[in-house]
């Protein structure tokens, strides 16, 4: 990329986002960490659908005393409207401002010039109150300026910057394995990891609370499906959400003389609701090995056959319920096995151990 060329990105949109509740309001939505973001460092962050399939992606700069987002103009009326739905009664205001603002890009050579410029991708600056902060996706996709239309070519020509072919940008992009337009088609059908999310800096591993998804022992229907379950739950320490979690299950826990197959079943319908209201994230179930890559579910019958199962490979673990091992009487056999015949046998569970162990 020229050292003198700008690009001015004009398929790009600007929305505001203000207001007491803003920065919790987008924690609890965002797959990164809206903590990172402050007046000397920008994210690159999406939103997912409760099922953690890519929606919208985007990112987040601390501008005055909210936070502007960078998206796709394509997708900005889409992105407007889904926050505006998640906002309830949240004290945050949501501006579209693609009319009066505009981003331009130019190299990252040219954003080392600056006095204050730092070397970190999402560094961030201010030029005349507008930000410039470095691509915290990949910092050699160089800068970019968030800037009002009514300064821009004054300040271009200030910064002795030449408007240059849009084209050219992409291009060195694409170069760079950026994709960064044209996302409608993707939206519902790729999980946030499958979108390379984390070697573009968009997601935090340790930030928010998740639930697994796990097909419900109350499902009794031919076809299974999956839902958010408590057999698979963390966060962070010091969530809020899982705090009400746990005042929610301390109540209930003291009040609720129900079975434990009902009081399980209440205490999943909780967390669906937290899932659908954007303040929980779902793990995917074929990252637990409750479901294949073509999005089967995976029973525990499957795992103790000998036929193949198409295992997602970015699969971290597969889900053995105990209880289930331990009632049926056609899994005795599994049961009373040691290592070494656990190990031997020709059902896909022994071969996914034998590979455990050989790795």
């Amino acid at each position: 990329m020229n050292i003198k060329n700008v690009y001015i990105l004009d398929d790009r949109a600007i929305l505001y986002l203000n207001g007491e509740d803003t920065k919790e309001f987008l924690q609890n939505l965002i797959s990164n960490d809206i903590n990172k973001v402050s007046d000397t460092n920008t994210c690159f962050t999406s939103l997912l659908s409760p099922q953690g399939k890519f929606l919208y992606e985007f990112i987040i700069i601390k501008h005055k005393s909210g936070y502007l987002i960078d998206c796709e103009k394509s997708q900005v009326d889409g992105l407007f409207k889904q926050l505006s739905i998640y906002k309830l009664r949240s004290k945050v205001e949501i501006l579209n401002l693609s009319n009066e603002f505009v981003v331009a890009a130019f190299s990252y050579e040219k954003f080392l010039n600056f006095d204050e410029a730092q070397d970190i991708a999402g560094f961030t600056l201010k030029y005349r109150e507008d930000p410039i902060l470095l691509d915290p996706r990949n910092k050699q996709l160089g800068a970019r300026l968030i800037i009002n239309l009514e300064k821009l070519y004054l300040s271009l020509k200030k910064l002795e910057l030449l408007d240059s072919n849009i084209k050219d940008y992409y291009s060195f992009s694409h170069k760079l394995g950026i994709v960064p337009k044209d996302f409608n088609k993707l939206q519902n059908k790729l999980f946030g990891i499958e979108c390379n999310y984390e070697e573009l800096n968009g997601i935090d591993f340790k930030k928010g609370c998740y639930v697994g998804e796990f097909v419900s022992r109350n499902n009794t229907s031919e076809k299974k499906r999956l839902f958010p379950s408590h057999k698979f739950i963390g966060c962070e320490k010091g969530n809020k959400t899982m705090k009400d979690l746990c005042n929610y299950l301390e109540v209930s826990l003291s009040t609720d003389n129900s079975a434990a197959a009902d009081f399980e079943g209440n205490l999943d319908r909780n967390l669906f609701k937290k899932v659908n209201s954007g303040v929980m994230s779902v793990i995917p179930g074929n990252l637990l090995g409750t479901k294949t890559r073509d999005g089967y579910v995976i029973l525990l019958d499957d795992l103790l056959k000998e036929s193949h199962i198409k295992f997602d490979s970015d699969m971290f673990g597969i889900y053995l319920p105990k209880d289930e091992i331990l009632k049926r009487r056609n899994y005795e056999w599994f049961v009373r096995s040691n290592k070494v015949q656990i190990l031997s046998g020709n059902a896909i569970l022994s071969k996914m151990f034998t590979l455990s162990y050989s790795n």
